[in-house]
């Protein structure tokens, strides 16, 4: 990848809601006692909206998308730079993830919550029955060499293939897998958040990819592998089909430049397009395929996340990713309103 630049993370806080109590006077007049009565009845109104905004939010609760107990998603501490600034802090993709075969990088994938990688269905097509228990996960690595003292390492338990992925068109190509052991949030290991179902992301839009990957066609990225980054803007999809023709399915988002020059590339598949915005970082793409790399007219092509919520719960039933619906004009930044059902309680005020 090319064309280094960062932007910048915010971390978001809890509002918290407070309700004071406040003591009735004992009154013996006759005034008095309609005044107690009015102050008493408004108590019980006061009361009222008390119980029905705690049903409420117990209701939220209940019905929360992902666990409470989940770190807020998309937040990536040490990425503090603006758009159009310098290289990448280390550690800035706090969601990023390294898959290894026998000690070898060979995809990238995004850490979803603290069990479940999210990656591209083409990286796992090995025939072999043991393969998943050959696969080595990397959390929070700058490098692929050298040291990384804040990475961690878990094992797959087992891969999960998309049952519509098609080997020839590359539709569907989504996988998940599941981590022996729940790896530990920190500044360096952070889930990102997922584009939720009705995202929309209009041409322009800038996004972020990274990956370990070949920086040029056939070029390997050079000692110590530090991870890249580079920024591109969503192409849209009539566009890319006139490229790549028919196999451009409503499935997939592409992204890159017209003249080319900047995109992903070999190394990189399964690796995480995301896009900032005031919340956080949110996950929109998976690398997926493209004609060589950054060549003109051929955008990159990615798996559209959105498309996938329901399929990905499945799976994560009891313990949800956080999601974040984007929606984007033509330009470049995301319209102000937006939703996020992340698993992540705002405070809830509601009285009438």
């Amino acid at each position: 990848m090319s064309q280094k630049q960062n932007k910048e993370g915010k971390k978001i806080d809890e509002i918290g809601c407070r309700n004071t109590n406040h003591q009735l006077p004992y009154l013996t007049t006759t005034h008095g006692l309609e005044e107690d009565h009015q102050n008493r009845r408004r108590k019980r109104s006061m009361e009222l909206h008390w119980w029905k905004a705690l049903l409420i939010t117990g209701a939220v609760l209940l019905n929360a998308t992902g666990s409470l107990s989940q770190s807020v998603c998309g937040q990536a501490p040490f990425n503090n730079k603006i758009v159009g600034g310098e290289t990448a802090n280390s550690n800035a993709w706090p969601w990023q993830v390294s898959i290894q075969y026998r000690a070898g990088h060979f995809c990238g994938g995004s850490l979803i919550n603290n069990n479940w990688i999210l990656s591209a269905a083409h990286c796992f097509q090995s025939s072999n029955t043991n393969y998943a228990a050959a696969l080595t996960i990397y959390l929070g690595m700058a490098s692929l060499q050298g040291i990384n003292s804040n990475s961690q390492i878990r094992s797959v338990s087992r891969i999960i293939i998309h049952p519509s992925y098609s080997t020839s068109s590359h539709d569907n190509d989504i996988a998940l897998l599941q981590l022996t052991s729940s790896v530990t949030y920190t500044d360096y290991v952070q889930p990102a958040c997922l584009a939720a179902a009705g995202s929309s992301l209009g041409g322009g839009t800038l996004v972020w990819v990274t990956g370990w990957g070949d920086i040029g066609n056939s070029v390997s990225l050079p000692f110590p592998q530090n991870l890249r980054e580079v920024e591109v803007p969503v192409v849209t999809n009539s566009d890319c089909i006139a490229s790549y023709g028919s196999s451009v399915t409503s499935n997939m988002i592409c992204a890159g430049l017209t003249e080319g020059g900047k995109d992903s590339c070999q190394g990189d598949s399964g690796g995480p397009m995301v896009i900032k915005q005031d919340a956080g970082w949110t996950q929109v793409g998976i690398v997926s395929f493209g004609y060589n790399c950054a060549e003109p007219n051929f955008p990159g092509v990615y798996t559209r996340v959105s498309k996938y919520q329901n399929w990905i719960n499945t799976y994560t039933s009891s313990n949800q990713p956080g999601y974040v619906t984007v929606i984007t004009s033509s330009a470049s930044l995301p319209l102000s309103l937006s939703l996020c059902i992340t698993p992540f309680l705002f405070s809830l005020y509601m009285f009438s």
